[in-house]
C-alpha cells in the first residue's frame, strides 16, 4: 500500500490498516510485524458512495478479500426474490468482506455496496498464496482470523435456524389444531 508521490499519507494510511488489522476481534493476537506483512500485500482502494463493490452472484474475478480502513460498506441479500432485498449488516473500519471468495473464488453470497466514500484493502488469492510462501506466520494468522469469523457467522446462521425451526413448528401445531377443530366443525354440519 505504498504511494511514491505522496508518500505521506500511504504510511499514514498504512500504519493505520496495520493497527486496524491487529484490533479486528477476528485477527486478535497478530502481532505488529506479521500484520505489516499483511497490509504490505494489499492493494488501496478508494470507492465513491453509493458505488457497488460486488454483486450477489458474482462468479468471476472474485477471488479478494478486503479489509475496511474507513467509511461504511451496505451488505445486502436478494433472497432470491427480485426486489425484496434485506439489508445484512453495515459495516465499518476493521472489518473484513469477501473472505470467501478469496478461499473458495465461488459466486458472491450477497451484495456490497459502498454506503459512504469508503478507503479498503483488497488482498487477492495470488496475493495470499504469495505470502503462504513467503510469510507462513502471518498468514496462518491472518486464515485463522478469517476462520475465527466465518466460524462466528456460522454458529449465528445456524442460532437463527434453530429459531426459525422452532418458529416453524409452533405455527404448524396451531395450524393442525385449527384444521382439527374445523374438521369437526364440517363433520358436525354433515351430520345435521
Amino acid at each position: 500500500m505504498h504511494d511514491h508521490r505522496n508518500p505521506r499519507p500511504s504510511v499514514d494510511l498504512r500504519e493505520h490498516a496495520v493497527h486496524l488489522l491487529m484490533q479486528a476481534a477476528p485477527l486478535a493476537g497478530m502481532g505488529l510485524h506479521e500484520a505489516r506483512v499483511v497490509v504490505d500485500a494489499m492493494r488501496p482502494l478508494h470507492l465513491l458512495a453509493d458505488t457497488l463493490l460486488f454483486e450477489e452472484g458474482d462468479a468471476v474475478d472474485n477471488d479478494y478479500m478486503v479489509l475496511v480502513l474507513d467509511g461504511q460498506l451496505r451488505v445486502v441479500s436478494s433472497n432470491g426474490v427480485p426486489g425484496d432485498e434485506v439489508v445484512i449488516s453495515v459495516i465499518g473500519p476493521g472489518s473484513l468482506v469477501g473472505e470467501m471468495g478469496v478461499i473458495d473464488g465461488g459466486p458472491r453470497s450477497a451484495s456490497c455496496t459502498a454506503l459512504t466514500d469508503v478507503k479498503l484493502g483488497v488482498l487477492s488469492r495470488t496475493s495470499l498464496l504469495e505470502l503462504i510462501e513467503t510469510h507462513p506466520g502471518a498468514a496462518a494468522r491472518l486464515m485463522l482470523g478469517v476462520a475465527k469469523g466465518l466460524a462466528e457467522r456460522l454458529r449465528e446462521g445456524n442460532r437463527r435456524l434453530r429459531t426459525l425451526s422452532r418458529v416453524t413448528r409452533a405455527l404448524q401445531s396451531e395450524l393442525d389444531a385449527a384444521h382439527a377443530v374445523n374438521r369437526r366443525l364440517l363433520d358436525a354440519q354433515g351430520r345435521r
